[in-house]
């Protein structure tokens, strides 16, 4: 399968990205069918400069039924080429790591008290059960 997706160049912490055609199959920064053009995340959204795509080139691979990936979607929806994607639904990615382990915590916690209470209960009945010979013995 046909995907239109990033390639990634550029130097350790300086990442630009070429925007490629590749065959699904192929490594990420490996072979490609042809470059469309190039997007580098480190400058501002306004600047022109920061994406450049060959419009053209890009509905030809389209028509041939190259799939874009996410990424991909959103600059050429931000060109207005596409139709921005729907936004997906990760309620938790908005809490911290340390704080979502603390609620799976919360919740073992919450079982905990009852399981306590169970064998709290049970020493009681072994009181009972203990209290019973020595008022016999007393008898």
């Amino acid at each position: 399968m046909l995907k239109l997706r990033l390639s990634m160049g550029g130097t350790k912490k300086r990442p630009v990205y070429k925007i490629v055609v590749a065959d699904s199959r192929f490594a990420r920064d490996g072979r490609f069918i042809e470059k469309l053009g190039f997007f580098n995340p480190l400058l501002p959204k306004e600047k022109k400069e920061r994406v450049g795509l060959e419009e053209e080139r890009i509905k030809y691979w389209l028509s041939q039924g190259a799939q874009p990936t996410t990424r991909v979607t959103r600059i050429l929806a931000e060109n207005k080429m596409m139709e921005m994607p729907a936004k997906g639904n990760n309620p938790q990615k908005a809490i911290p790591k340390k704080d979502r382990k603390k609620e799976g915590e919360e919740e073992k916690k919450a079982d905990a008290p009852k399981a306590e209470e169970k064998k709290a209960d049970a020493p009681k009945a072994e009181e009972k059960k203990a209290d019973a010979p020595k008022a016999e013995e007393k008898k």
